[in-house]
């Protein structure tokens, strides 16, 4: 089967065409007659390149939930992968231009039940079918390369689980997940990595120990709601935490903290908004809160919002104690609770879909272990020593599963590695796939 194919007018820009793609797909891949919905593609190619017959590059980004980069020809990576490839930027279903997530479809799915149950088609093994449709109907029978970032590693995995055979080459940076860990078990890992970014972050700018605790204090005692809507409680300060992991991440937090109050009683305007667009930042829309912690899920039982169950084990987190103390207020990371779901006007109306999905007593699989082990594609990931979202022991022993994927461990980068790096880190994975075993960079 194929998926149809609309192609829109290319268009030029610094250097690159871009052509717009458009794909029916079925909602439900075990229904192919079942409903429909629209996945939306870029293809980019270098403008001296068009002419040449280069192998595809998917690209698959971070999320879950998130639309893909909007790309304008000039970012590092890309114009070291146009140098070998065509890359198709793919919008994941539910995102962007792929017939979006969002508060239009309660107009359309008025029972919870039914929201939870249409959402359960938006996970990594959904997104990698729909990639196999379009691979047949744009490359035929031809293999691609695919490189995924973050969440896209994730569903890179999936795709060397459960669609091998679509592969000739596969690149991963700071997305090879934990195949046989459990969402707790995840959680268990990262809680401690948040606590110590936290921590590294007070070395960095000592004075935010006091900002950050004159915040809370203020939000503890007086109802703030946020330009957006939302409430920003003392729960939702600390997940600001959440640009920690990222390079220019303790910088953004702090710019935020130089002066909350802006000499004055109440927390000034500048700063509000600010905390908003960090917060909106986190996430494109609703489903990656719906289903961040599904993105863990294989078989039984249910994630019963596993980070806020698994925060309780950490007395850190705990602000009231820490203003009761001494003790510094410890920012959240990328962990998802139920309160966002009351406090936030973009989710509120997906509450009751939330804690079904939440509840949920059975996933698919989403990695075969087995096929993993006899895993014949090349594979080669970047492995990031101090990742705050992707647990780096959990990586190294999904490294061990997958046969013959070839490691780069690196503490050069933070997650964000491949946008920031001006395209050196796929330069590295490029080299580290064609080396010899013991040429190994």
């Amino acid at each position: 089967m194929k998926a149809q194919d609309d192609v829109m007018t290319p268009s030029r820009r610094f250097g690159t065409v871009h052509v717009d793609h458009t794909f029916t797909v079925p909602l439900d891949h075990e229904r192919p007659d079942g409903h429909q919905i629209r996945v939306y593609a870029r293809e980019i190619r270098a403008t001296e390149q068009t002419d040449r017959d280069l192998p595809w590059l998917l690209f698959l980004g971070g999320g879950p939930g998130s639309a893909a980069p909007r790309l304008s020809g000039g970012e590092g990576w890309l114009n070291r992968a146009l140098q070998d490839y065509r890359v198709l930027v793919l919008d994941q279903r539910g995102t962007g231009r792929s017939t979006p997530v969002d508060r239009r479809l309660l107009d359309q799915i008025r029972d919870p039940g039914a929201q939870a149950r249409y959402l359960s088609h938006f996970r990594a093994d959904a997104i990698v079918r729909d990639a196999e449709l379009i691979r047949r109907t744009l490359a035929g029978d031809r293999p691609w390369s695919v490189l995924g970032q973050s969440f896209g590693g994730l569903c890179t995995t999936t795709y060397l689980s459960i669609a091998p055979h679509g592969l000739a080459e596969a690149f991963i940076t700071g997305g090879l997940p934990g195949v046989c860990a459990t969402a707790e078990q995840v959680y268990h890992a990262l809680y401690p990595k948040v606590i110590d970014k936290s921590a590294e972050h007070y070395d960095r700018f000592p004075h935010d120990v006091d900002q950050a605790r004159t915040v809370v204090r203020y939000l503890r005692d007086h109802r703030v709601t946020l330009p957006s809507g939302r409430l920003l409680t003392v729960e939702a300060f600390q997940s600001l935490g959440n640009v920690l992991g990222g390079t220019d991440g303790s910088c953004r937090l702090h710019h935020l903290l130089e002066d909350p109050f802006a000499g004055g009683t109440e927390p000034s305007d500048a700063f509000l908004s600010q905390a908003d667009r960090e917060l909106a930042d986190i996430a494109g829309g609703p489903l990656y809160y719906l289903l961040h912690e599904a993105t863990y899920a294989q078989g039984p039982g249910a994630t019963d919002w596993s980070a806020h169950r698994v925060r309780d084990e950490f007395p850190a987190f705990d602000a009231a104690a820490a203003l009761d103390s001494d003790a510094p207020i410890t920012f959240t990371g990328e962990m998802i609770y139920p309160w966002m779901f009351d406090t936030d006007p973009m989710l509120q109306p997906f509450r009751q879909a939330a804690h079904l999905i939440a509840e949920r007593p059975h996933w698919p699989a989403l990695y075969d272990v087995d096929r993993l082990r006899r895993n014949t594609v090349p594979v080669v990931a970047a492995i990031y020593h101090d990742d705050m979202y992707l647990d780096r022991d959990l990586s190294l022993s999904t490294a061990q599963v997958i046969q013959g994927l070839k490691p780069w461990i690196t503490a050069e980068y933070q997650h964000d590695g491949l946008r920031v790096s001006n395209g050196t880190v796929l330069e590295r994975l490029l080299a580290l796939m064609n080396a010899d075993d013991h040429e190994r960079v």
